[in-house]
């Protein structure tokens, strides 16, 4: 096992020292140019310079090409290699300074400009400025070729954002329309050296650029750390980057570690190198493992973080479509659809579910029951004051027989006006143990109500075929996680033109007034800059969405993370997988 002592006076295991090549002293710091005459000065508590902090990796990074950084592994490396104009907290979700020390937006709400940081350098030492900016927009985020994932995010009805210097350290943007997110999203974006990078773009081989086996020289940003060695199959070791632009409320330049190793463990193994001692944090612990954590906690002098409710959410809900299939068939069986549609169907299914005996008996009391759209860690954006559907089983049959469907031949099963039973498909992915265990748990809760779910849980993949695809299904278990904070990363799922509005996607025009009014009230938050009154209307969309119910959440696992005893300035969040390291230029061991 890898003592406390050793990680903090710098020093990997005698296996990690062997792989890297490292002596047993310190690594030399390296140096780089005075600082910038104006750096970011971070409010945190000043730290102890030195060290290096290990973290597990599932597999090998695929790329350092900040674009191309799709998979778990390259993302986690490639976020501490660049920078961006700003700096997002992810614990109170506000923007601040980044390589922008200043920003303005003029009356128009369009029109943006940002002030740069002067002095600031890559990490190979040359001046950033405007160009730059200029390069990494025109050149990279606006070529559908480069820019595969985000292109059309930063386009509004087809036109992009006009992006242009002023001068060395000043850059204006113009947005076709004013753009809510504007600040958090192409504040956001990594800003690209030109220097290094301007000839893979002009020979069309920019997907190809920072590519693993580069010399780690070659690779250059503007982040805290810069590459030192990638060994493949082994670790990627980074080291500070000696041009960082953050300073502490001392002047110490950051980052405070000397050397961040990336420790390739295998798929699933990252929590056993964490508990044997071989890595300083492990970021995602599922609830189900919780205890095993919990219970070596003291002996391996480690400490498990509970974060409390996570945005990871799992909902039920009811096929609306309306449509037909390609034989002309009603997609839903007619009888059904007049049931799935009906918002009282909804709230007494929602009645009828315990979601405190899920929380209790397939997480273990590791957690929370959802009624909303939100996850109430999302504090910024949460509305406390919707309407909550709970557990009441005589509520649920009360709002059930308001539309004529009761048990009215005294089986235990309920009929609707019509006389038809009401059954119901209901399906969910395997693999996936508590899903499955809530799902039977669900099935018990609706079957005393008098609800019949035949449950059918089948491949994830032939699943998601049914959901987005040919829609033969009527009822399905789920989930939804990642995505951003604010609201406009739920577009497409309120939306109800857009392919993840589960129930009844793809919709030409709006199928229920409700569903207009979302439409209307997230154009609305979209199209201004005033904080109150996009939360004014995104208030009414969760209060909508907990009336009308057309996603039935569940439960929200709670979050947990682990770290090393003696690591100072920890903020973890529970708004970004890196729970624990989303602020590691900050980080620092104690001792």
């Amino acid at each position: 096992m890898i003592g406390d002592l050793l990680y903090r006076a710098g020093v990997a295991s005698v296996c990690l020292a062997a792989l890297v090549g490292c002596n047993k002293g310190k690594p030399p710091v390296p140096r780089g140019h005075a600082l910038p005459p104006k750096p970011l000065v971070v409010d945190c508590q000043p730290g102890i310079p030195g060290g290096r902090f290990v973290l597990g990796a599932v597999s090998n990074p695929k790329t350092f090409n900040p674009l191309r950084a799709v998979d778990g592994t390259s993302d986690s490396i490639v976020r501490l290699l660049i920078g961006s104009l700003i700096e997002l907290d992810l614990v109170t979700y506000r923007a601040g300074p980044g390589l922008a020390e200043s920003w303005s937006v003029a009356p128009d709400q369009k029109t943006w400009t940002f002030k740069l940081r002067p002095g600031v350098r890559w990490s190979d030492g040359e001046p950033l400025n405007a160009d730059d900016v200029v390069f990494t927009w025109k050149e990279i985020m606006y070529n559908s070729q480069y820019n595969q994932l985000t292109y059309d995010l930063f386009r509004i009805n087809g036109k992009n954002f006009e992006v242009s210097k002023v001068d060395d350290l000043t850059v204006q943007v113009v947005t076709p329309e004013v753009f809510a997110p504007f600040l958090d999203y192409f504040g956001g974006v990594p800003i690209l050296p030109r220097h290094t990078l301007k000839s893979a773009v002009d020979n069309r081989v920019f997907q190809a650029a920072y590519g693993v086996n580069l010399k780690p020289e070659k690779i250059v940003g503007c982040g805290p750390y810069r590459l030192k060695e990638h060994q493949p199959g082994k670790f990627t070791l980074l080291e500070r980057n000696p041009e960082y632009w953050m300073v502490d409320k001392k002047g110490q330049r950051l980052p405070y570690f000397d050397e961040v190793l990336f420790q390739v463990s295998g798929p699933g193994a990252e929590g056993l190198l964490f508990l044997n001692g071989k890595s300083d944090a492990f970021e995602v612990i599922r609830p189900e493992n919780y205890d095993d954590f919990q219970r070596n906690a003291a002996k391996l002098n480690f400490e498990v973080l509970n974060l409390g409710p996570g945005t990871e959410r799992d909902f039920l809900w009811f096929n609306q479509n309306t449509g037909g299939n390609q034989s002309g068939k009603p997609i839903v069986d007619p009888k059904k659809l007049k049931w799935f549609r009906d918002k009282k169907f909804r709230q007494a299914i929602s009645c009828a579910i315990d979601r405190e005996r899920i929380a209790r008996e397939v997480y273990g009391g590791r957690a929370a029951p959802m009624y909303g759209f939100i996850s109430s860690e999302n504090k910024r954006w949460n509305n406390p004051a919707i309407p909550r559907f709970e557990y009441n089983v005589e509520r649920a049959r009360g709002l059930l027989k308001e539309i004529g469907i009761e048990d009215r031949n005294h089986d235990g099963v309920l009929e609707d006006s019509e006389g038809t039973p009401v059954e119901i498909r209901f399906n969910s992915n395997t693999g996936n143990p508590a899903r499955e265990r809530s799902a039977r748990f669900i099935v018990d809760d609706l079957n005393k109500l008098g609800v019949k779910l035949q449950f059918e849980p089948i491949d994830f993949k032939a699943l998601i075929e049914r959901i987005n695809s040919t829609f033969d299904y009527e009822c399905a278990l789920m989930g939804l996680g990642g995505g951003g904070v604010d609201p406009s990363s739920q577009i497409n799922v309120l939306r109800s033109t857009d392919e993840l509005h589960q129930w009844f996607p793809f919709q030409k025009t709006p199928s229920t007034p409700w569903e207009a009014r979302i439409d209307e009230l997230m154009d609305a938050q979209m199209q201004t800059l005033d904080f109150n009154q996009r939360k004014k209307a995104f208030d009414e969309v969760q209060i909508i969405l907990a009336d009308e119910l057309p996603m039935i959440y569940t439960v929200a696992p709670f979050s947990y993370a682990a770290v090393r005893a003696g690591i100072g300035n920890l903020r973890p969040s529970v708004l970004t997988p890196y729970r624990v390291t989303w602020n590691l230029e900050e980080l620092f061991f104690k001792k």
